[in-house]
């Protein structure tokens, strides 16, 4: 609140005390200390209003802090930070966290499904909804509830049913070349080693040689997508795909990036179009559903829930129908 008093000199002095901030000043008449007193309260309960904005800051700034903390506890660290630095780029970051609403992200859904895939705004949106729950419930984000809850996602695009034939398989070998020593090479080793394992090219790159144990033809996998552990048969192809390999650990001596990018300059220089790394992991799925049943290829893949292996199942009708005789 503000009081007043008049000085010897014939001034008047306002003193204000409010939200624990005190000021005060003299003035020439009583009128004008007034004027000030009311005109420093206001601005004084503005900043406090505005303190929890500022506090947070923006949606960016929050987005930093989770790649910054947050990230770097997941398996797919390096995708996540990758992924927020872009998204810090649009305008929707520069928002004040608390400010947020729903009609934002859905102007922001509707102008990235311009020049991405579904699956991709789908991903993201995702990112962007982990980050608000993680500063609404731990960092003390002042808000109700994630602006993002009462946003339509995309439609989840249909799944890949894309195999690769022994035609590419081969125009890929001849230019990736046979000689292991160099690291294009093994990069398509390693795509055959996911052809007979499911295995991801991320958990392919981490393999070490005290995980494996070709006499009983098992690797341990510590870290894997869904957060567990789980043990991978190995077929005697696999075995023999370990074994052509030079000394090195990591056993294929490559890392997410590496592999990533030998693989892409290898299919592309071959004119194999469309085919992607992961796209092992379809075809190993397909293959092995002839060999294992759906248990036993849940526990190999590492799918909880049997539903997932409908993503991967490519098996033609063709197929099947010869299976019935």
């Amino acid at each position: 609140m503000a009081t007043f008093r008049k000085l010897t000199s014939g001034k008047w002095r306002a003193e204000i005390a409010r939200q624990g901030v005190r000021k005060s000043a003299s003035f020439a008449t009583k009128g004008e200390a007034k004027d000030w007193a009311a005109r420093q309260e206001t601005l004084i309960l503005e900043t406090v209003k505005a303190e929890p904005a500022q506090k947070h800051g923006t949606f960016g700034d929050l987005m930093n802090r989770y790649a910054n903390e947050v990230s770097p506890t997941h398996k797919g660290e390096r995708w996540e930070i990758l992924r927020l630095k872009r998204m810090r780029d649009n305008d929707i970051a520069k928002t004040l966290a608390v400010k947020l609403v729903p009609e934002q992200f859905a102007q922001w859904r509707d102008a990235r499904l311009r020049s991405v895939a579904s699956g991709t705004v789908i991903r993201e949106m995702q990112l962007m909804s982990a980050v608000l729950n993680v500063a609404r419930r731990e960092w003390g984000l002042p808000i109700a509830a994630n602006p993002l809850s009462d946003v339509r996602r995309p439609s989840k695009p249909h799944s890949r049913d894309r195999l690769p034939t022994v035609d590419e398989l081969g125009r890929i070998r001849l230019v990736a070349g046979e000689d292991l020593s160099f690291a294009t090479a093994r990069a398509f080793h390693a795509f055959l080693f996911a052809l007979e394992t499911a295995m991801r090219a991320g958990e392919i790159v981490e393999l070490t040689w005290d995980r494996v144990d070709l006499d009983r033809r098992v690797a341990t996998l510590l870290r894997t997508k869904n957060g567990r552990s789980r043990q991978v048969p190995l077929s005697q192809e696999a075995v023999n795909l370990l074994k052509a390999l030079p000394a090195a650990d990591p056993i294929f001596g490559l890392d997410s990036r590496q592999i990533d990018v030998l693989w892409r300059k290898s299919r592309d220089k071959a004119g194999v179009e469309g085919l992607t790394f992961h796209d092992s992991r379809h075809a190993a799925i397909t293959r092995l559903s002839k060999r294992l049943d759906v248990l036993a290829l849940a526990r190999m893949v590492g799918h909880t829930d049997l539903r997932m292996l409908q993503v991967y199942y490519n098996e033609t009708a063709e197929e099947l129908a010869k299976r019935l005789d």
